[in-house]
């Protein structure tokens, strides 16, 4: 196992640690932090908060990623996948979650609804040039690499 970076979080509850299911596991399940359920009509997103607030170390982000079972089983996914959580970042963490089904689906108290993965990540410096290098794509933009 890899060393661990250590994550400090306060929790509006201590059952919404994060938590990994396996060994091996790379993202930590989240849980809703809700008292009442949360109905997400077919087509639809709601903000799923989770009760945790983070002080990510600086270098790191938290990925937020969809759980594949919800998105296999009842086609419920994180909006903004990845979302990101920053280092400098002190509030308390939502989800969006869309519903791409054709009936509602409820999100009930403590439901592991996304996981939380820890990246580490690079800065770039942008800097302005009057021309880029040649490329053996160039400019083909969307599907010009084929399908196959």
């Amino acid at each position: 196992m890899k060393d661990e970076v250590i994550v400090p979080v306060t929790l509006d509850d201590e059952e919404l640690l994060p938590l990994y299911s396996t060994v091996d596991s790379a993202g930590a399940d989240v849980r809703a932090h809700i008292e009442e359920d949360i109905v997400i009509p077919s087509g639809e997103s709601a903000l799923i908060p989770t009760g945790i607030r983070s002080e990510i170390p600086s270098g790191y982000e938290i990925q937020v990623r969809p759980r594949s079972g919800l998105a296999l089983k009842h086609q419920i996914t994180v909006l903004n996948t990845p979302g990101t959580v920053d280092a400098d970042y002190r509030g308390v963490i939502g989800v969006i979650l869309i519903n791409h089904s054709n009936q509602s689906f409820t999100v009930t108290k403590n439901m592991r609804i996304a996981q939380f993965v820890l990246a580490k990540y690079e800065r770039a410096k942008f800097v302005t040039t009057k021309e880029l290098a040649l490329s053996a794509r160039g400019e083909g933009g969307f599907g010009h690499s084929g399908t196959h």
